[in-house]
């Protein structure tokens, strides 16, 4: 899955990198791709690539059709919590993951020692983003860079992602011509692009190569270097399934509101696995469905699974799988109250949008600024301030 959050926040810096080095070249996006690549080689050189390298990661390069479909078409996430996790943490995956979990045993114990990485953290990013290798994407990986960087949609974000893969040819780490991913170049069991690899790729089976495609101990080191870097807190928490009381002030919950364990506790949240934390860490109160669906609370590390990837859904499920990986019960599904169509959530988010909240784009997805002005609404019209929408909320507004 693209995380294109993380490589947006460094635009700013690519530009700023590029202008200072003198390396930009006049035609950074589209025209003639033979002149396109001609300046990707020499920014490559420029960093060090043997130019024969260059020319032979380029050689055989092409636009590829279908990757700029996918660009242009991409799915949005627009299933709830509880359709995707019931989906994504199967009885498939939890066997599977518990079983790797103990054949790679002494490779998580060196994750852990060396960035302080649970192995079911790094267990349940492998099981969703390739179902542990089995799904790794069959778009040829330097076409799909050459492609999105030609195009001028975002040459900024993908020129770099091009020029690493470059460089990954350089170390005998990328074949241009045999090594695929997903469409948007990402590579390997944990899916990861080419300069996260570059960056933090680790040889966790010893053959001197990163290897993310074929070997497991390097996906897993190598994920449990990007997680660390991500600023992970060892020997913390991440998510921790509670229940809540009926009164509890709902104006309280969301991930953009901090409270100590403490403060939660007097206020009657209680644990289903397990102890609290310390009573100081801070922690918010997630309710991915409303105060009559699960709850959690979610402490400093999962802001870790939100740099992974931006759609709250999936960084949820993949936090709540890793919980169960790590021994704890299946979540009480509750009984929450029914939600907005696709239509009816477009019809909100113009509603909301008219009265000067910034819902983004009026796509149907239930995403961050939709989930505040839902809540302020809701504290505005004496509704239980949960930021779940309802027909009900949305009948008020109309």
């Amino acid at each position: 899955m693209i995380r294109l959050n993380r490589l947006a926040a460094a635009t700013v810096l690519i530009f700023a990198c590029q202008f200072a080095t003198g390396i930009a070249q006049a035609q950074t996006c589209g025209g003639d791709l033979g002149s396109f690549l001609a300046g990707v080689k020499q920014e490559a050189v420029a960093k060090g690539v043997p130019p024969r390298v260059a020319d032979q990661a380029l050689a055989n390069a092409r636009i590829d059709k279908k990757v700029l479909s996918r660009d242009r078409a991409q799915g949005v996430f627009k299933q709830t919590f509880l359709e995707f996790s019931k989906r994504s943490v199967s009885g498939y995956r939890m066997q599977n993951g518990k079983t790797n979990m103990g054949k790679y045993a002494n490779v998580f114990a060196q994750a852990q020692r060396e960035y302080g990485i649970p192995p079911e953290v790094i267990t349940a990013f492998w099981a969703l983003e390739t179902d542990f290798g089995a799904v790794q994407g069959d778009f040829n990986t330097m076409n799909a860079l050459v492609t999105l960087a030609h195009d001028c949609r975002r040459p900024e974000l993908f020129r770099p992602q091009l020029i690493a893969a470059i460089e990954m040819v350089q170390h005998g780490d990328l074949d241009p011509a045999r090594t695929t991913g997903a469409w948007a170049g990402e590579i390997g069991q944990v899916q990861l692009l080419p300069e996260d690899i570059i960056r933090y790729g680790r040889d966790g089976d010893g053959d001197g190569h990163v290897n993310l495609k074929k070997s497991a101990p390097d996906a897993i080191l190598t994920a449990a270097a990007f997680i660390h870097h991500l600023g992970w807190r060892p020997n913390e928490p991440w998510m921790q399934e509670v229940t809540v009381p009926s009164n509890l002030d709902w104006s309280k919950s969301g991930i953009d509101q901090t409270l100590p364990v403490s403060q939660w506790q007097a206020m009657g949240v209680k644990s289903r696995n397990g102890a609290f934390p310390s009573g100081s860490l801070p922690a918010s109160l997630l309710l991915p469905q409303g105060r009559k669906g699960p709850a959690f609370l979610v402490y400093p590390n999962f802001a870790i699974y939100l740099e992974w990837n931006q759609s709250l859904i999936y960084t949820t499920t993949a936090a709540y799988l890793a919980t169960r990986l790590g021994g704890a019960q299946r979540y009480d599904a509750g009984n929450p109250e029914t939600g907005l169509s696709d239509a009816q959530m477009k019809q909100l988010q113009t509603i909301l949008q008219a009265r000067g909240y910034d819902v983004g784009k009026i796509d149907g997805i239930l995403g961050s600024g939709t989930r505040n002005a839902v809540q302020q609404e809701q504290l505005r019209l004496g509704m239980p301030a949960d930021a779940w929408p309802t027909p009900q909320l949305l009948s008020r507004l109309q």
